[in-house]
């Protein structure tokens, strides 16, 4: 099926959606409301009103996945959708502890370093640059 490595990243799109949507939908969905490209490798999930059901629209290189999820009792923890914003990321981890039925509001997560996807070779050169004497721009120092 998919893995959901550090690098892949896990859109919710806030609020309600329509569920009768499919393939050609959803990528719209992605392409308008959330601004993304649904062919980035990226997991979007997308809940209906009711908040019972959920869907899941993944590019796997070759075609589009979407997958779906009916409780059969309770209700998923869904953000709602707010004017400033339409789409929240969260990691393979919380994905695991939504899909699972734990409440991610009312979790938090210990103060541990973690290094970001996107890490950009801009910021791996400025550490590198710090760590030389001298100015930690790459200039040296007139002494």
């Amino acid at each position: 099926m998919f893995g959901v490595g550090a690098a892949t990243r896990v859109y919710l799109a806030l609020g309600a959606t329509d569920m009768r949507k499919g393939f050609e939908g959803l990528h719209g969905l992605v392409r308008q409301r959330l601004e993304l490209d649904p062919l980035s490798g990226h997991l979007f999930l997308f809940c209906n009103r009711s908040r019972t059901r959920l869907k899941v629209l993944f590019w796997d290189g070759s075609g589009l996945w979407v997958c779906a999820k009916r409780l059969e009792k309770g209700r998923f923890s869904w953000p709602q959708a707010s004017v400033q914003t339409a789409k929240a990321a969260i990691n393979g981890e919380e994905l695991s502890l939504l899909l699972g039925g734990i409440d991610l509001a009312k979790t938090r997560r210990r103060e541990w370093w973690r290094k970001e996807p996107g890490w950009e070779q801009s910021e791996r050169d400025e550490e590198k640059n710090a760590m030389r004497p001298g100015r930690g721009d790459g200039r040296r120092k007139n002494v």
